[in-house]
């Protein structure tokens, strides 16, 4: 038995925050209903992160909605009321993703809802919280990134700010809201007790800083300053970073700057026998380290780091990745289908429950594709 088989949640998410969090509730054995808006449905559909359409829907919809029911329901039309109430009382959990004022417009805030099913756990990500002079902003990743300070924690300090490759803020958020509400679970299977769950955009990423915003907070607000050359973490010491090789590139982490230098044959490294110089002269190591790295191949130094124990690894491709031997023993991805026999491969969760990794079939439904077997059955 799943973990979470036999709880029923209600998506009524868009984009990818909201239905992130719902995702990983599915991936763990929960039913998921997606409610989307008939005919248009969700706008993720037709979000094309790549020129890559798979049965109609970008494949950002399909990476973020598989193993999930969907209905269509007219949130502002009255006579899908009643259906949308038959739902909320079947359910355990409910989430949402609505900028702060809407759902209360669509009678789906936490308020309404819990009248109607009070043991009901009400998940909530906005882009700001619900007050203050930001609630008004629209929370989009690139937006909330750049209000957050993370920017400028990327790149190199002569770079100007850079966002990270990927739409943390909204992944992040859904995974903390899944924490939230799989505590706010635990209340209602124990004593009944509902519970309101909220988090933002804004606040996840904070999270995410959490140890390098703790040390601005404790060293008299000083902002972190950025190597130079191959900046990795602004907090750490040289010789921290990803350097170019003859053939590619090589990342190291933590090794006294000495001894890196006895093991790989560059006598420069040697001068720097005080500890402090290893942030204080952090830009000065760096450089000498990447001219004298780019004269072999990355091979060539993993040959010898690798056997001394130094933290170090090869910077791979998803191609190269997926030749690894590493790769296949995860085992991260699987194939899921349509009811119309279309396939696609996606990532799978990653988390293993008493050695399982639980993979399910069922690919991203189709604009209401089950709007007969769940709205026929809901009581």
């Amino acid at each position: 038995m799943k973990p979470l088989e036999g709880i029923t949640v209600l998506d009524l998410g868009q984009f990818l925050s909201a239905p992130s969090a719902t995702l990983r509730l599915a991936d763990l054995g929960a039913r998921v209903i997606k409610v989307e808006r008939p005919e248009i449905g969700d706008i993720c559909r037709t979000l094309y992160i790549s020129d890559c359409v798979l049965d109609g829907d970008s494949s950002l919809f399909h990476a973020i909605n598989r193993n999930k029911d969907a209905v269509t329901l007219d949130l502002k039309d009255a006579g899908s009321r009643p259906a949308l109430e038959r739902l909320i009382r079947a359910a355990d959990v409910m989430v949402v993703n609505y900028r702060p004022g809407v759902a209360k417009r669509l009678a789906v805030d936490y308020e309404t809802v819990a009248g109607i099913n009070p043991s009901i756990v009400y998940g909530e990500i906005t882009g700001y919280g619900t007050e203050g002079p930001w609630v008004g902003k629209p929370g989009q990743d690139l937006l909330a990134q750049a209000l957050s300070g993370i920017c400028w924690l990327n790149g190199n300090a002569d770079q100007p700010p850079t966002p990270l490759g990927l739409s943390v803020a909204d992944l992040f958020s859904g995974q903390i809201l899944v924490q939230g509400i799989l505590a706010g679970v635990l209340r209602a299977k124990l004593s009944g007790k509902g519970a309101h769950v909220r988090t933002s955009l804004l606040e996840a990423l904070l999270d995410v800083q959490f140890e390098a915003f703790t040390t601005y907070l404790n060293n008299n607000r000083k902002l972190p300053q950025r190597s130079k050359i191959n900046n990795a973490n602004a907090y750490i010491d040289a010789p921290y970073g990803i350097y170019p090789t003859l053939d590619g590139y090589l990342a190291i982490a933590m090794i006294p700057v000495p001894s890196l230098g006895r093991l790989i044959g560059c006598d420069a490294l040697g001068a720097f026998s005080d500890p402090t110089s290893w942030y204080s002269r952090r830009d000065e190591i760096k450089r000498i380290l990447a001219d004298f790295l780019v004269k072999q191949a990355t091979g060539h130094w993993l040959s010898i780091l690798e056997p001394a124990d130094v933290w170090c690894a090869d910077v791979l491709t998803w191609d190269m990745l997926m030749q690894t031997k590493a790769f296949a023993e995860l085992d991260m991805v699987q194939r899921v289908s349509r009811p119309n026999g279309f396939s696609l491969e996606t990532t799978s969760i990653p988390i293993q429950i008493d050695g399982e990794r639980y993979k399910f079939p069922r690919a991203a439904p189709a604009i209401g594709q089950d709007n007969q077997a769940v709205l026929g059955k809901v009581s």
